[in-house]
């Protein structure tokens, strides 16, 4: 109970700034919990998919390897099973299809992560203002008066908790930032890798069949 009392007082020195960097903080947890959830069911075991399709595409199996695709789910099984809804055309469809599905996954995992790059710039700058409007409250205060140092306590402890604040909230919004980042980064790249081993299968059944 002292622990929230002493936290409301904190807050209630940093300021009006300390609102916005209330709703900032909430934020960063709001989208680091709905993230967690979307990239937990948008993730594929790449290392269990990848040599499995190649054994099936080796073998063109391509009923097997939709199959496979289907159920590994995530947003790499999606890609790879419309591309295989299109394996008895060009190549070249099959390609456009799977890059089409990998740009509209993509930006669905990049939603919301702006927000994050947002507050990461924004939260020290709030802060910045808490203390410039905590330091002229101090300065009014020291001119009116003067002998009296106690009287600008007030304004130098809204400065100082307003400034920790924005960078708390800046420095937990960039890790869950950059957490994320490379979360995506892993699940692209492995996008990437299994479209190949797709693609190059399907050029490699063409040139069977034309030879």
């Amino acid at each position: 109970m002292e622990l929230i009392n002493n936290s409301f007082e904190l807050f209630k020195k940093g300021g009006l700034v300390m609102y916005p960097l209330l709703v900032c903080s909430f934020m960063v947890v709001a989208i680091a919990i709905e993230r967690y959830l979307y990239y937990r069911q948008a993730a594929t075991d790449h290392n269990k998919l990848l040599p499995e399709l190649t054994t099936r595409l080796n073998s063109n199996d391509w009923a097997g390897a939709q199959k496979l695709c289907d159920s590994a789910g995530g947003v790499t099984g999606r890609m790879l099973s419309r591309g295989l809804d299109n394996i008895h055309f060009d190549a070249c469809d099959l390609e456009s299809a799977m890059a089409n599905v990998a740009a509209q996954s993509a930006a669905k995992l990049r939603e919301k992560l702006g927000y994050l790059d947002t507050i990461v710039t924004l939260s020290p700058l709030l802060g910045l203002l808490g203390t410039v409007v905590g330091m002229i409250s101090s300065f009014s205060i020291m001119n009116v008066k003067t002998g009296q140092p106690q009287a600008i306590t007030g304004g130098v402890g809204e400065a100082l908790v307003a400034t920790a604040t924005g960078l708390c909230v800046a420095v937990a919004a960039l890790i869950v930032h950059t957490y994320y980042s490379h979360w995506l980064d892993s699940i692209i790249t492995g996008m990437e890798e299994c479209s190949t081993v797709l693609a190059e299968a399907k050029r490699r059944s063409d040139r069977r069949e034309t030879a």
